[in-house]
């Protein structure tokens, strides 16, 4: 559990502003660009095998800051995925999330150049920049299906960033690749509804139980601390319903701490059905604001941390159903 929480220290900022140089760069929009990942290259992965029936596939969230390489005065807007200073936080990001979130289904994760959080300051660099790491993460995806998936039913999730990134992909997604997805996890992003109309296969979830649906939320403490706009899917990861039901969850606050070293908040969780918006009460942690984007009030940093041990089990309630279903 220590090493766990070393782990999670790196990651669940959602951001570490990293020093790490760019190799062989080119350039978009006027902008250094570093090398695209080769997805053949199995560094350009975290893997977990573990012979399960079902993969989660995750997209990791935002872990780059604006850098420079040592000596240069260039500023890199992507991370370099060959790179052990940018690669350090992304990579522990993967292993925590395994750790919290897997289970026993196999897990993979791949490096994708992905925005520096600055991108995020405004809706124009961040729609500018974005394209570099979709598609990367599409290669990925492509490269995942044909030499690690073996046919096998998957579950995709991703946070943040690359909870926006599953939007994507499901968008582009074949019809008989959406016929093996157990579920989609956007995590901390919001989906509009221009996004849902344009997205037949992105179908919301009702409940704990449904497959091949998508599920979505975001955490405030009220609505003026919403950091998204309005989103027209959401659902309450801890009673699994749509309405504004209220749900209660007890958890610890802080991924930061080590559990034996503090309380456990004893959290009332209301959707918001207006804006697609859990309103969290009871919550006392004050390490989760985010640099630059963040803003007090809003538990964007804590969306999984908060709620894993029910994600967790849904992601395993969800697989063993659809399994049974299409044996």
């Amino acid at each position: 559990m220590k090493k766990l929480f070393n782990t999670l220290q790196l990651w669940l900022l959602a951001t570490v502003i990293v020093s790490c140089s760019a190799t062989s760069p080119s350039d978009i929009n006027g902008e250094l660009l570093p090398t695209p990942p080769a997805y053949a290259d199995t560094s350009q992965w975290y893997i977990a095998s573990r012979g399960a029936d079902v993969d989660l596939f995750y997209i990791i969230s935002t872990e780059t800051g604006d850098y420079k390489q040592p000596g240069g005065n260039d500023v890199y807007h992507w991370a370099d995925t060959r790179n052990a200073a940018c690669r350090t936080p992304m990579m522990a990001e993967m292993k925590g999330v395994d750790e919290l979130l897997s289970g026993t289904l196999n897990f993979y994760s791949p490096f994708y150049r992905q925005c520096t959080l600055e991108s995020f300051v405004h809706d124009s660099i961040a729609a500018r920049r974005m394209p570099v790491a979709v598609d990367d993460v599409k290669r990925a995806f492509t490269h995942y299906l044909n030499h690690y998936n073996h046919g096998r039913p998957f579950v995709i999730a991703g946070f943040s960033q690359g909870a926006m990134i599953v939007l994507q992909l499901l968008q582009s997604m074949p019809v008989d690749v959406y016929r093996r997805m157990v579920a989609a996890y956007v995590i901390g992003a919001s989906i509009s509804r221009h996004d849902l109309a344009a997205t037949p296969l992105l179908v919301p979830a009702q409940g704990a139980t449904d497959t091949g649906v998508t599920i979505c939320y975001n955490s405030a403490r009220d609505a003026s601390c919403a950091m998204w706009p309005p989103s027209a899917v959401a659902i309450n990861p801890v009673n699994w319903r749509t309405d504004a039901t209220p749900a209660t969850l007890a958890t610890e606050p802080s991924p930061l701490i080590p559990l034996d070293q503090q309380s456990q908040d004893n959290l009332t969780v209301t959707l918001n059905q207006q804006l697609g918006l859990l309103l969290v009460q009871g919550y006392t942690g004050t390490d989760y604001v985010i640099p630059l984007i963040g803003k007090e009030g809003n538990y964007h940093s804590r969306e999984i941390w908060l709620y894993r041990h029910s994600l967790r089990e849904n992601i395993d309630l969800r697989s063993r159903l659809f399994l049974e279903k299409n044996k």
